[in-house]
């Protein structure tokens, strides 16, 4: 069976190309989906930067700690505790305190100031260890030295704060190599830092959440927990990696360190983002890949009828022709499966350099290498194996029915449209995404709104309605005027199989293009629209310069005649759940009298004006969600407490949360306040008066409803364009190799044509007709599914009592239709040209 495969693969190369293609391609873009998954599974660990050289860091407790029944369960808090009055004090008698301090800060007026400028004491500079490259150390409250090369001595500086004079600049102080005697000299930062005389410093940013001992570190331990030290101590000396907690502070030493610089998580989350897109991406690929090996082995099975049928005559039984076509598709497989790995090893640096250069991974991110093993090419070669076998594993199945009698068969027309075996699948699955939309629907419409759900499941019906579309054709293709508009109509009806395998991987371009883009515009739709009707303020204030509202700043606020102002914060509260899984939530923190007079919220049960310091206003997504039972929840610092439940809200999108009192905001500075115009009060002049609040910026209602409009991240879009790019790139491979099989089957055709008086020209109209005929079954047929499945979200939206909305991306759609159109063309025209030559004498 192979030699007459690899046979026929010799004579058939054409025939067979777009799966090869296809299938080295998708072979590669796996071979680098698991190379870059190696690359995170080795992630190193990041050392520590802004205390590198700092012996001993304290840091107040940041993590919720839970026993239940099956363990412990913890949650990282919405901020750390500040370190306790007492423990600073018995810190102090072993050695030089240092507090530190960090809050956001915005230079205005300079131009080539960065947008992540932080703020910090002089004091904790040498603990990274910074060194001066030029001036001296702040003194007064109006300067400060900074970090990089953005400013010099002398710059003036505008903040919300006042003025700044630059009076000095620093950069890290970086480790000689060993060996050269040389002394450290200045290296890179890894921070846009500022830093204010102490004392300046502590009056912007009141609350200190860490600091830095110099001292043992054993003894730091005894005084903190007044019990034998933990550990080994001159492990800690050493600067082995050592951390120790109790309840109220986290006391880090050597590389443990790290988890007091800021966002020390960001490497796993940004790792994490990027499994999630090439995961996502390596699944789009294996499924397209099946898609095109199994149409384009289809298609290529029907067009050998004849072929089929001499072998039957000449004595092949079925399993024999089956095995000839299995044994197609193993050579086919092996080939481009080969190919693929070695494309995958090129392709993978490039790749890790393109998210590196786009912000979406570390700087030490790469892809590719011997760190990355075997394992990534033994997955995607047996993979690309197993897609090609199981492509043509239908296909082989059909071959095996040919009757001997086929041989004889000279009709262009297709006979029936759908076997049996096609039809049964289609409209089982068919069933099954029916059925699966309806249960969820039944039992947790939020699960549609998840990114993994409106990605993976369009792809179940748009197999089903590929496997039917046969029958679509017919119904679908109206009737064109002219000659060649007749002859195309009549020639992709009597075609109806050729038709339907271009239009299948435009109908899953078309689909997955309207379904993701869709969906993610649907939501943020719905979103808006909720953001639209809950809020009944005239203006919203928020902080120009850093998270929170200084006090100062909220008494002018308050102030403003004509207004009445609701400040809320935001914060975050944990609860138990089935006594097992500890669940955080999103939260608010605001006057409940003056919050029901500035945002509408979505009640289902209960009273706004029933909160108070004892209650809490949760959604139906809680486990208790029933007015006046008892809940107990930790506030965002930590806190116990039982609360009562005073009113339910609907869960909307998601971003319907919690409210509580301020009394019960955890720590949480205010970072919102809304302002409502009395009546009477004149808004221009309100507007005005609150703009010249310093620190402050105020919008609109209309300018916060527009603002509230989610953007898509970098990382999701990036996902986006990387599955619709993989999408169409399959589309344009399968649409040539099916429109090239199909010109030259129809050579004939195109001759009796010629004979019978048609020009070059009709005849190449004819051909891109017949093309853009099938373009236009598989964009109505993706609308179609797209239509299915935003329905069903916009269903999902309305039983949670969020804004139901359909948004379909037009501009996506239209240039997908028009880019698949181009391709169907183009390649119909080219196929056809060679037909129209003269046969050689």
């Amino acid at each position: 069976m192979l030699s007459v495969a690899w046979h026929t693969l010799r004579a058939r190369w054409a025939a067979f190309a777009g799966s090869f293609v296809a299938l080295a391609l998708g072979v590669a873009l796996l071979t680098v989906m698991g190379q870059a998954l190696a690359a995170s599974l080795d992630a190193p660990v990041r050392a520590p930067e802004r205390f590198a050289a700092a012996p001993v860091v304290v840091r107040g407790q940041d993590t919720l700690r839970v026993a239940t029944s099956t363990g412990e369960r913890t949650k990282e808090l919405a901020r750390p505790r500040p370190v306790p009055a007492g423990t600073v004090a018995a810190l102090r008698a072993l050695g030089p305190v240092t507090e530190d301090r960090s809050f956001p800060v915005r230079a205005y007026g300079a131009p080539a100031a960065p947008d992540d400028l932080v703020g910090h004491p002089w004091s904790t500079a040498r603990f990274a260890p910074y060194r001066l490259t030029a001036g001296r150390a702040p003194a007064t409250a109006d300067e400060v030295v900074t970090s990089g090369d953005w400013a010099t001595v002398g710059t003036r500086l505008h903040t919300a704060d006042g003025p700044l004079r630059v009076v000095g600049t620093v950069a890290t102080v970086s480790e000689p190599e060993p060996g050269t005697g040389l002394a450290p000299g200045p290296g890179p930062g890894f921070e846009h830092a500022v830093f204010y005389p102490d004392a300046q410093a502590a009056r912007l940013a009141p609350e200190s959440t860490q600091l830095v001992v110099e001292a043992d570190a054993a003894a730091v331990r005894a005084a903190v927990k007044d019990k034998d030290q933990d550990g080994d101590q001159d492990g800690d000396q050493d600067g082995g990696d050592d951390e120790d907690e109790d309840e109220d502070v986290r006391i880090l030493t050597g590389d443990a360190r790290r988890l007091a610089d800021a966002d020390p998580g960001r490497d796993a989350e940004a790792l994490t983002a990027l499994n999630a897109l090439f995961g996502t991406a390596g699944g789009v690929t294996a499924f397209v890949s099946v898609f095109v090996v199994a149409s384009t082995f289809a298609f290529a099975v029907d067009r050998r009828r004849r072929e089929f049928g001499l072998l039957r005559t000449a004595g092949a039984t079925p399993g024999q022709i089956r095995r000839t076509v299995l044994a197609e598709a193993l050579l086919i497989g092996t080939l481009a499966s080969a190919t693929g790995c070695v494309l995958g090893t090129y392709g993978a640096p490039h790749l890790g350099k393109l998210v590196v250069d786009g912000g979406l991974a570390p700087k030490w991110y790469a892809i590719g290498g011997p760190s990355a093993g075997v394992w990534p090419y033994h997955l995607a070669f047996w993979t690309g194996l197993l897609v090609a076998l199981c492509g043509a594993l239908a296909a082989s199945w059909r071959a095996g029915r040919t009757a001997p009698a086929q041989a004889l068969r000279e009709a262009s027309v297709d006979g029936r449209a759908l076997t049996l075996g096609r039809r049964a699948c289609g409209t089982a699955l068919l069933l099954t995404a029916g059925a699966l939309l309806a249960y969820t629907l039944a039992t947790d419409p939020g699960e549609l709104l998840h990114r993994k759900s409106y990605i993976s499941r369009p792809l179940l019906l748009i197999t089903a309605v590929a496997l039917l579309s046969p029958l679509t054709v017919r119904p679908l293709v109206p009737r064109l005027p002219g000659a060649v508009g007749l002859l195309a109509r009549a020639g992709a009806v009597a075609g109806v199989r050729r038709t339907a395998a271009v239009a299948a991987p435009v109908l899953v371009t078309v689909a997955l293009a309207g379904s993701l883009l869709g969906a993610t515009a649907t939501i943020g739709a719905a979103r808006a629209a909720e953001v639209r009707q809950q809020t009944v303020a005239d203006f919203v204030v928020t902080p120009r310069d850093g998270t929170t509202l200084r006090a100062e700043a909220l008494e002018k606020l308050r102030q403003v005649p004509g207004t009445v102002v609701s400040a809320s914060s935001a914060t975050t509260v944990f609860t138990l759940e089935d006594g097992v899984a500890l669940v955080k939530s999103e939260a608010r923190a605001a006057d409940p009298a003056l919050l029901a007079t500035t945002v509408r919220l979505p009640l289902t049960a209960g009273r706004l004006t029933d909160l108070d310091d004892g209650s809490i206003v949760v959604t139906e997504e809680w486990a208790r969600h029933r007015v006046g039972q008892q809940v107990r929840v930790w506030l965002g610092d930590g806190t116990p407490r039982t609360l009562r439940i005073a009113a339910v809200l609907s869960i909307g999108t998601g971003d319907n949360g919690a409210y509580v009192t301020p009394a019960n905001a955890g720590g949480g500075g205010v970072d919102r306040v809304d302002v409502r115009v009395r009546a009477g009060a004149d808004p221009t002049t309100v507007g005005a008066r609150l703009r010249t609040v310093d620190g402050v910026r105020v919008t609109s209602r209309t300018q916060w409803v527009r603002a509230a409009l989610p953007q898509t991240n970098r990382t999701t879009r990036l996902g986006m364009l990387l599955v619709l790019g993989i999408a169409l790139l399959y589309t344009g491979i399968s649409v040539a190799n099916t429109l090239a099989m199909a010109a030259a089957e129809r050579r004939a055709d195109l001759t009796a044509l010629r004979r019978a008086g048609a020009t070059s020209g009709q005849i190449l109209r004819l051909a891109a007709t017949e093309a853009l005929i099938a373009v236009t079954v598989g964009t109505l047929l993706g609308l179609l599914v797209t239509a299915v499945n935003l329905t069903g979200l916009s269903a999902a939206l309305h039983l949670l009592s969020a804004p139901p909305t359909i948004a379909l991306p037009w501009q996506a759609l239209t240039w997908t239709t028009a880019a698949c159109a181009l391709l169907a063309t183009t390649t119909a025209v080219t196929s056809t040209t060679p037909a129209l030559r003269p046969p050689r004498s």
